[in-house]
C-alpha cells in the first residue's frame, strides 16, 4: 500500500509519499449506513449470536477445520512489523502503536484497524481461533496462520525495482513469496494427516486482495491510467496462477477479493489534492480514474474465477466483492439526499481535509482517533473500521458481496 512507500522514503530521508492506506474515515455514521445498508441482516446477526450464546461456538465450527490467508494490509495480522524490524536499520513502523486496536484488543496487535479485520470475523463465524502471523514461528499451526504482509504484491518486487517503478528496495513480501512460506509449512500443519490433499480438504484460503499495491506503485510513478490499466492482465494472472497453484496441492475451498474503490480513499484523495483534476470526481468526490482501474480489475479477476470453476469443478472458488460494500457505506445520504461531505474523512488522522497528513498519519505523534471508530468507513486513511470490516465479512458469508457466498459454498 501507499502506505508503505512513506516508510520507506522516510527511512531513506526523503519527503513521505505515504500511501497510508489506514483509513478511509467517514464522519457520516457507519450506524446510519448499517441502518440504512445492513437492516436485513440485522435479525440473521443476532440470531448466529444467539445460537453462539446457546452452544457456545459457531453454528458452523464443523465445517472449515482451519484458515490460511494470503494477502496484504488488509489482513495483515503483525507480518509486516516483524519483516520491519528484521531490516537494518530498522524501517520505522506505526501501526505497532495506540491507537491501534483500541476497539476489541485494547492494544495494537500488527492489525491495521481500530480492531478486528475480516479474517477474524470470518475466524469467530468457524470457532477458530483468531489467526497469528506466520513470521511468529508459532508451534501449531494445523488450525491456520496469516502469511500476508503488508505492501505485498501479485507482482514479485523485483518488477518494480528494475523497471524503476519505485525508488527504494521493497519488501520481499509478493503473493509467490507467501506462497512460498506456505509451502515451507505445510509438513507443520499437515503433520497429523495423511498429506495435504485430505490436510487442506477442510481448509479455507484467503488469496488476496492483491492488486492495489501493484497499481499503486505504477499511479505513484507518474504513469498514465492506460498504462496502469495495461498491468491489470499480468496482475490477474498471478493471482490466478496462485489459486491453481493451491487447488492442484489440495486446496478446496479459496476465497478471491477483488479491489476496493481506492479512488475514495483518504489518503489518494490528499496526495492528488494538489493537481487540477476537477473533472476527475465522480458524484461522490472519489477519483474515477483511480476507481475505474480497481473496478477493470475486478471484472476481469471474476472472469477469470469462472474459468477456474469450470477448469476444476471439484473447487469451491468464491470471488469476493470489496468494491461495493464500500461504495454501499459511502453513498449512505444524509437527511438532505446528498452524500454527506464528510464520508471520505479518515477516523484517525492529523488533521486536513481528509483528516490524513503525511507528517502525523494514524499511530505517529500529532495524530489523534476519533471518540467511535463505529461512525466511519476508513480507520486510518487508507484501511478500514472494524465496523466496516464486521459489514464486508456479512455481506461475504451470506451475500450479497460474493459469488458464491461462503455459507452456500459450502452447501448451506
Amino acid at each position: 500500500m501507499l502506505w508503505a512507500l512513506s516508510v520507506y522514503r522516510i527511512a531513506a530521508g526523503k519527503p513521505a509519499f505515504c500511501y497510508n492506506y489506514y483509513s478511509c474515515g467517514i464522519d457520516f455514521s457507519i450506524r446510519s449506513a448499517f441502518q440504512v445498508a445492513v437492516a436485513m441482516d440485522l435479525s440473521l446477526v443476532f440470531s448466529l449470536l444467539f445460537l453462539s450464546c446457546l452452544h457456545g461456538v459457531s453454528s458452523d465450527s464443523r465445517y472449515f477445520t482451519s484458515l490460511f490467508t494470503l494477502g496484504d494490509s488488509y489482513i495483515d495480522a503483525g507480518n509486516f512489523v516483524i519483516m520491519a524490524g528484521r531490516m537494518v536499520p530498522p524501517v520505522p513502523v506505526w501501526h505497532d502503536k495506540p491507537p491501534y486496536g483500541m476497539t476489541f484488543f485494547g492494544h495494537p496487535t500488527g492489525r491495521l484497524s481500530d480492531g478486528r479485520i475480516i479474517t477474524d470475523f470470518i475466524a469467530e463465524q468457524f470457532g477458530l481461533p483468531l489467526l497469528q502471523a506466520s513470521l511468529l514461528n508459532i508451534s501449531d499451526v494445523s488450525k491456520g496462520v496469516d502469511f500476508a504482509v503488508g505492501g505485498a504484491t501479485a507482482i514479485d518486487v523485483d518488477f518494480y525495482e528494475r523497471n524503476k517503478l519505485v525508488q527504494f528496495k521493497l519488501l520481499n513480501n509478493s503473493l509467490s513469496v507467501q506462497l512460498g512460506w506456505l509451502e515451507e509449512l505445510k509438513p507443520s500443519i499437515c503433520k497429523a494427516k495423511k498429506g495435504c490433499r485430505g490436510c487442506f480438504s477442510k481448509a479455507l484460503f484467503f488469496v488476496g486482495e492483491f492488486g492495489v499495491n501493484d497499481y499503486n506503485f505504477v499511479w505513484s510513478a507518474g504513469k498514465t491510467e492506460d498504462e496502469v490499466m495495461s498491468h491489470v492482465p499480468i496482475v490477474v494472472e498471478n493471482i490466478v496462477r496462485a489459486v491453481e497453484r493451491l487447488i492442484n496441492g489440495g486446496a478446496i475451498h479459496v476465497l478471491v477479493p477483488g479491489n476496493p474503490p481506492n479512488g475514495c480513499s483518504p489518503t489518494i484523495l490528499t496526495l492528488r489534492s494538489s493537481l487540477n483534476q476537477t473533472g476527475n470526481y465522480d458524484h461522490m468526490g472519489c477519483l474515477s480514474d483511480i476507481n475505474r482501474v480497481a473496478m477493470h480489475h475486478n471484472s476481469m479477476l471474476n472472469a477469470s474465477i469462472g474459468a477456474l470453476r469450470g477448469k476444476y469443478p471439484h473447487a469451491r472458488i468464491i470471488f469476493a466483492d470489496f468494491y461495493e460494500p464500500i461504495i454501499t457505506l459511502l453513498q449512505s445520504p444524509n437527511q438532505s439526499g446528498d452524500v454527506n461531505a464528510d464520508a471520505l474523512r479518515a477516523c484517525c488522522g492529523g488533521g486536513g481535509e481528509y483528516n490524513w497528513n503525511a507528517s502525523a498519519v494514524c499511530g505517529m505523534p500529532g495524530a489523534t482517533a476519533c471518540n467511535d471508530p463505529s461512525t466511519f468507513v476508513s480507520w486510518d486513511g487508507v484501511h478500514y473500521t472494524e465496523a466496516t470490516y464486521r459489514y464486508i465479512t456479512q455481506g461475504w458469508l451470506h451475500g450479497p458481496f460474493a459469488d458464491p457466498p461462503i455459507l452456500s459454498a459450502m452447501g448451506h
